[in-house]
């Protein structure tokens, strides 16, 4: 019987020693998330179900109602766990083989290569690094976070980062950053990829709008759907959400150009509609952010009699002495968008709620409207 193993380490050489001593006992490995409260990583504990949990000392405890993982299993990476019920992916030895051969295939191959991971090793954004290393048997250095003079020294090439890190490494000592979570900013670096991918494929599987080789994409009724051979086994539960034929709905609205390249909406959920017209929030969160006194922005649909949504952006000003006014920011918008894409309402915050990758939650922004 193969067993999982929960990894409750923080980033570093023990947890990938960990991991390869986990694998190589037939084992599959789940990353525990150390920045939740006790309460919920018990919460996610009990949901994934592993044997056993090793701690920051390296040793190994034995949890009760464990179930086995199947033959071949690797990884199982939890998609939730702070909010909401948990539930993890399946990822087998094939799949993670797979993701790093194509992203490998896509950034090309140079002998110097040196991967660095630093974001959480909770999610497959970080996770990903770990296995794609020791997939391709690359030099590999782990952080527990993105610690600028830790990443100088390591002397790596290639690293995988969120947007909002950009601004705090030496961006041109890598040959290539793979930028995941949120929206990439206009002016990203000319070394960096904008990567579309769900913990369901292992990691990013499409590249500056193009399908990594293996990859196949189609749009069905505005929503993307996913082909490929890193797409997960399927949920810890057992639930298999591929069809028949192996194609995996993403919950994501998109569309697919003549050449093949992917433009992503946004989450099907996340569309305001208002007054008969489709507003997607990232389109005008982007031109939003690119106003000089907002330094953060979410925008949300807040239910409205008459519009059915009106459009409402929630500012992080620069200054919060002097933020911008509403008017201000329904001309900037309508500069580049339509003029139902104006925000009709505005909220000043200290900070908007994200992810560990720098994704919004937007399931909290409606405590935020004023």
């Amino acid at each position: 019987m193969r067993n999982l193993v929960a990894l409750a380490m923080p980033g570093g050489p023990g947890f990938v020693d960990a991991l390869q001593r986990i694998w190589d006992d037939g084992d599959a490995v789940f990353p525990v998330d150390l920045r939740l409260p006790k309460p919920a990583r018990d919460r996610v504990l009990q949901a994934m179900a592993p044997s056993a949990v090793v701690d920051d000392s390296g040793e190994t405890s034995a949890l009760c109602g464990a179930r086995p993982i199947e033959e071949g299993d690797a990884l199982v990476v939890a998609t939730s766990g702070s909010s909401g019920e948990p539930k993890g992916v399946v990822l087998t030895h094939d799949a993670v083989r797979a993701s790093a051969l194509a992203t490998t295939g896509w950034i090309g191959r140079d002998p110097g290569d040196h991967w660095l991971a630093c974001l959480p090793l909770a999610h497959v954004g970080g996770l990903s690094v770990i296995t794609r290393a020791l997939a391709m048997d690359r030099a590999l250095t782990v952080l527990p976070t993105v610690d600028p003079e830790a990443i100088r020294a390591s002397k790596a090439t290639l690293i995988s980062l969120v947007p909002a890190a950009l601004d705090r490494v030496n961006i041109g000592q890598f040959r290539r950053i793979v930028l995941g979570g949120s929206r990439p900013p206009p002016d990203r670096p000319a070394n960096s990829v904008a990567t579309y991918g769900l913990t369901e494929t292992g990691s990013g599987i499409v590249y500056d709008g193009y399908p990594l080789d293996g990859v196949e994409l189609r749009i069905i009724e505005g929503r993307i759907e996913v082909r490929g051979p890193m797409l997960l086994r399927a949920y810890r539960s057992g639930h298999d959400p591929k069809s028949a034929d192996g194609w995996l709905p993403t919950g994501d609205l998109g569309a697919l150009a003549d050449d093949g390249r992917l433009t992503v909406f946004g989450r099907a959920g996340d569309l305001i509609i208002t007054g008969g017209e489709n507003v997607w929030p990232e389109t005008v969160e982007a031109v939003l952010l690119r106003h000089p006194a907002v330094a953060d922005v979410a925008v949300a649909g807040v239910l409205d009699p008459t519009w059915g949504h009106t459009v409402t952006a929630i500012v992080v000003p620069h200054h919060p002495a002097s933020p911008p006014t509403l008017d201000e920011l329904r001309d900037w918008v309508k500069i580049e968008l339509p003029a139902f894409c104006a925000p009709h309402a505005m909220s000043l915050v200290t900070a908007i709620p994200r992810t560990a990758l720098g994704k919004i939650r937007r399931a909290e922004l409606a405590a935020l409207v004023i």
